[in-house]
């Protein structure tokens, strides 16, 4: 039988090339009740890059007492290849862990600011004004330090305690975080919440107050079953950056709402049928999902990995 593929059709509107972010082996796993050893961690990470993923999360420099899933990354880089072709980012969310990443050898790290008061406060512990500031001063130092930086937005397209945002708010915290070195800002959907046009009507916002597609990435989780739609509403207005996580591992551990990441697999067979190029062996992710799957003791939400390896 031969292997199943979508059929190529293309859109002149949309981008020939996108960058899959990927986010398993950190947001994916930190998010599960299973801690799962350095060594299995790193053959998920060498798996995902064996299949084509050039941006793989690695882990993050937290309190082990509240994530006690990163408690090893440290291990985990340094069973990697620093210096190959592919970046491995870690999460910093204060002076303190970008100090152990700089020490652990990591070239690139992102840090985390909330776009709401009350998540600020459930997630990182402290005011928004107080996070924001802090996080940014990590991203200053990185960046002074020759770092890559990426900025995370969390709780863009809505709050389980405030509700509605306001696309300025968003604004605001985009342009902070890029007038503090990041060279680009990943939007959550935190909760899941978002719609195609809600999306559309943020990035738009965005782009009409001088921030470029080029530098904004979309975070979406899978709550409603919007995720590909909400990608699709982004791609049309130029954004090239996704994140994604195999078999859709993860949530928000912090949102008790929030369900699964968009799963790699579905995101590359959809960009796979748009002609838009990624460099990702879909296969190869789908049986990385069900090995997963299985350290995980498990089923993954990935529609698309369990119909390619049954074929």
């Amino acid at each position: 039988m031969m292997e199943s593929l979508p059929q190529v059709f293309t859109r002149e509107t949309l981008p020939s090339q996108v960058k899959v972010y990927e986010v398993s082996a950190r947001d994916g796993l930190q998010a599960e009740s299973v801690t799962l050893p350095a060594e299995v961690r790193v053959e998920l990470i060498s798996r995902l890059a064996s299949s084509g993923l050039r941006t793989i999360e690695a882990g993050s420099f937290v309190s082990p007492k509240a994530v006690p899933q990163m408690a090893d990354t440290q291990v985990v880089l340094d069973a990697l290849n620093l210096d190959s072709a592919v970046s491995y980012p870690v999460l910093t969310p204060n002076r303190r862990g970008l100090d152990d990443a700089q020490a652990a050898g990591a070239k690139d790290i992102a840090v985390f600011v909330s776009v709401t008061e009350s998540f600020s406060r459930a997630n990182l512990g402290d005011s928004l004004e107080v996070t924001t500031a802090r996080n940014l001063d990590v991203a200053t130092a990185a960046t002074s330090a020759g770092m890559q930086v990426r900025g995370y937005l969390s709780m863009v397209f809505g709050d389980p305690w405030e509700g509605p945002v306001d696309p300025q708010r968003v604004v605001t915290a985009s342009a902070r975080l890029l007038d503090a070195g990041c060279s680009s800002i990943s939007l959550g959907d935190t909760i899941g919440t978002a719609t195609p046009g809600h999306v559309a009507a943020v990035l738009q916002a965005l782009i009409e107050s001088g921030i470029p597609a080029e530098s904004i990435a979309l975070h979406t989780h899978n709550t409603y079953g919007q995720a590909l739609a909400n990608v699709y509403a982004a791609l049309q207005l130029g954004v090239s950056e996704f994140d994604a996580s195999a078999g859709g591992v993860g949530g928000c551990p912090f949102a008790g709402s929030a369900t699964g990441n968009l799963a790699t697999e579905d995101l590359v067979w959809m960009l796979d049928g748009l002609g838009i190029s990624t460099g990702v062996d879909i296969r190869a992710v789908a049986e990385t999902s069900q090995w997963l799957s299985r350290q995980l003791g498990k089923p993954l939400a990935s529609a698309t990995s369990a119909a390619i390896v049954t074929q």
